[in-house]
């Protein structure tokens, strides 16, 4: 009994308190209390667009009540590689990109991190999709049929687009006694400016070699203009080696601009941060670069006089091409629980105003065909080419990575001079063979 009484006398002396405590908590609750502004995280690696997103983030939250909190990680290796991490401890924003090849696109899309948008692109009589190019929507497109085996669809949204092309020193040309106005357009006549360049003493093309995947640009561009586009695909699937005499003339092209003075001393090496700063310098003749180098090439030398040309055409069977398309693209995720909010900020984000905003703040071509017309002069060039644009991101068929790594490796090789055009075709075809087999097991 005693216990029993003391127990209760505790408890008594707890409830007392406790009572108050709850009576107070219900009295501060009546209070009317300030309502949480609702919030988009976005994920992005692009360090000169950082001031004009978060100066869009602060018009967005004045026009919607919705802050959009921009976060930048970069370089773009360590952004994919905190993408990928996010994926695996499901830790995604709202909205992010993935970077890379298609393959890595479509593992994003199977295990259900990113959410498909034809729905939204193709509601009130496709409005938003028809705010795009096709080429533009088209690397961020599955297919019907896509080996991928990812249901077909729209899976992200373009905020520009970019082409590669080549670009020529004006001044340098004047002293190499050639026309400023008249870059070469066919193969001959890009070697005998190389011839030019030797004599001269000058320096050639510069590039961000380095990074291989530039190599793998140009040579695509060769090979579609050699072969066309059929037998580039055939060759991604298989059905023609790369000892063929086409792929061989490719891996050839490399070495003749090595030897006709066309390529820049230590370029197989070269990052393209430093092939921009040699290049706006006055330091090349050439430079092979994006449309984003505008930008790049303003900051770093305003009074730099250069113009922009396609790859010199090698044959003519076939047109020539350039890697083009979405430059920088935005994905949903799935998982988000402010997934339609989300979506609505990228709406609102490609439409005209923003995209001429983002156009004339950071030189890069609009996504958006309505605000192509208030892109700088110098743009002009590159965003006429998306008529001629491809990417791997839009064959439905994807290389295996250590077949591409071989390709363009072998091509630093042939530049340099370790190895000939036959050995390096028959060392690909080599390892194709092995992944293929690799694949029948």
């Amino acid at each position: 009994m005693r216990w029993i009484k003391t127990a209760g006398l505790t408890a008594a002396v707890f409830l007392l308190p406790t009572s108050l405590i709850l009576f107070g908590c219900v009295k501060k609750d009546s209070q009317p209390q300030k309502k949480a502004v609702p919030s988009i995280t976005v994920w992005h690696w692009m360090t000169d667009r950082e001031q004009s997103f978060l100066e869009l983030a602060k018009r967005y939250e004045q026009a919607a009540g919705v802050r959009i909190n921009f976060e930048l990680y970069a370089p773009s290796e360590a952004y994919s590689q905190k993408v990928r991490a996010a994926a695996q401890g499901a830790t995604l924003p709202d909205v992010f990109s993935v970077l890379g090849e298609k393959r890595d696109f479509s593992a994003f899309v199977k295990a259900g991190y990113i959410r498909d948008l034809t729905p939204y692109m193709e509601e009130n009589n496709n409005s938003w999709k028809n705010k795009f190019s096709p080429k533009a929507l088209a690397v961020n497109e599955f297919i019907e049929g896509n080996n991928y085996g990812i249901k077909p669809g729209i899976y992200g949204v373009p905020i520009d687009i970019t082409t590669i092309m080549m670009l020529y020193n004006r001044d340098l040309f004047a002293e190499l006694g050639l026309d400023p106005k008249r870059p070469p357009r066919t193969w001959e006549e890009f070697i005998n400016i190389g011839k030019k360049i030797k004599a001269s003493k000058k320096q050639g093309l510069v590039s961000g070699w380095g990074e291989i995947w530039m190599i793998d640009c140009l040579a695509n561009n060769f090979a579609f203009n050699i072969m066309g586009k059929d037998k580039v695909l055939a060759t991604i699937r298989g059905e023609v080696a790369y000892t063929d005499p086409d792929w061989v003339r490719v891996f050839t092209l490399f070495k003749e601009m090595q030897d006709n003075g066309l390529l820049y001393n230590g370029l197989v090496s070269m990052v393209n941060k430093t092939a921009e700063q040699l290049f706006s310098n006055g330091k090349a003749v050439f430079s092979f670069n994006g449309s984003w180098g505008v930008n790049v090439y303003r900051g770093m030398n305003p009074l730099l006089e250069y113009g922009v040309m396609y790859p010199p055409k090698v044959s003519d069977k076939f047109p020539v091409s350039v890697w083009g398309g979405a430059g920088s693209s935005f994905m949903v995720s799935d998982k988000s629980p402010s997934k339609e909010e989300a979506i609505k900020f990228l709406k609102w984000l490609t439409e005209k105003e923003q995209q001429v905003y983002l156009a004339q703040q950071t030189k890069n071509l609009p996504a958006n065909k309505e605000a192509i017309s208030a892109i700088p002069d110098e743009l002009a060039e590159f965003s006429q080419a998306i008529e001629y644009a491809t990417h791997p991101r839009v064959w439905g068929v994807g290389e295996f990575p250590q077949v591409i790594e071989a390709f363009d490796k072998g091509i630093q090789s042939i530049i340099i001079g370790e190895k000939t055009p036959e050995a390096i075709a028959a060392e690909v075809q080599k390892i194709k063979e092995r992944e293929l087999a690799k694949k029948r097991r």
